[in-house]
């Protein structure tokens, strides 16, 4: 799954504009200039989907984006730590199957799918590598 979603920049009515993303209702931002509020939708976004993590929710499928939508991505760490967690719950594995897995500690495989630890995107891609699945990533023009 590619982990970027439409993202809606509309005005409000204080003159400034505000992001929202229809596939994911709780990243809500805005700012009075469009090109900070679309910074903040990223982490808004970001934000968002680490929460869905904590609470243990499935991660939306992103939609494709309508006119006056764009899409706004996650950071390619954060992207990848979201398809481990999707990995797991698809295959119904916890940490300590991962960690057997990978043949770490299970606290390190719980730092692995912690969206808001840091770790390098070398580890995250072997954990998915784990689980059946590769880590593409690709860059386009914004």
């Amino acid at each position: 799954m590619i982990y970027a979603y439409p993202c809606g920049l509309t005005p409000d009515e204080d003159g400034g504009m505000v992001a929202v993303f229809p596939d994911v209702p709780q990243a809500v931002t805005g700012d009075s200039d469009r090109a900070v509020a679309r910074a903040m939708a990223e982490d808004a976004l970001a934000t968002a989907l680490v929460g869905y993590v904590h609470a243990q929710w499935d991660i939306p499928t992103p939609s494709q984006p309508q006119a006056g939508q764009e899409l706004v991505s996650v950071p390619t760490v954060v992207a990848a730590k979201l398809a481990l967690y999707s990995a797991m719950r698809a295959q119904r594995i916890g940490s300590g199957e991962l960690a057997s897995r990978l043949r770490i500690s299970n606290a390190a495989a719980k730092k692995l799918i912690d969206p808001e630890h840091d770790s390098s995107i070398d580890k995250v891609q072997k954990a998915l590598r784990a689980l059946g699945h590769s880590l593409v990533v690709e860059v386009t023009a914004v």
